[in-house]
């Protein structure tokens, strides 16, 4: 556990600089509306920044960051459930295009939220598993993350990538 106010905000301050890109991802992922990601984000911060009150240093610090974000984000899809749907689309995602090649950047675009709108059709569990492991997440630190054995973890990733790659290539975005 952390003895002071001190070596939380330290260790906070750690996080949010080695992590805060990431946390934007995942934001993003979970949440199309600015407004809405925005407060997620500040959700995030605020959670983690509490956790390290008992944060021990048995996992490393980004383990903790990134099991205190997800459970940030599950617990809002959850709460959602009960009033809409649990999983929102992700129009507002939007990488900017290659200025230099506008053609090929609105095709990576597109693919891009074809990619975004499949991963956000699965399951919270299954959706953790493959947006750690885009953050190049190995899979025991997953298993640390969401709970699960790493080789549970291999296995999930595995499928899940066998399955998008099929459902993008088909063209199918929906039923996973």
């Amino acid at each position: 556990m952390v003895d002071t106010a001190v070596g939380q905000d330290a260790l906070y301050e750690q996080a949010a600089s080695g992590y805060g890109a990431a946390i934007e991802r995942l934001a993003r992922a979970y949440e199309p509306d600015a407004d809405k990601r925005r407060d997620l984000v500040q959700d995030i911060h605020v959670a983690i920044w509490r956790s390290f009150a008992g944060f021990n240093g048995r996992c490393s610090l980004r383990t903790w960051v990134y099991r205190v974000a997800h459970n940030v984000v599950t617990s809002q899809i959850l709460r959602r459930r009960g009033n809409g749907p649990a999983l929102v689309s992700l129009d507002a995602l939007a990488s900017r295009p290659d200025a230099h090649d506008g053609e090929r950047a609105v095709e990576r675009h597109l693919a891009l939220e074809r990619l975004l709108a499949l991963v956000q059709t699965l399951e919270p569990l299954d959706r953790r598993v493959i947006l750690l492991y885009l953050e190049d997440i190995d899979a025991a630190s997953i298993g640390e993350i969401t709970g699960l054995s790493a080789a549970n973890v291999a296995t999930k990733v595995h499928r899940i990538k066998q399955i998008l790659s099929r459902r993008f290539h088909q063209g199918v975005d929906h039923g996973l």
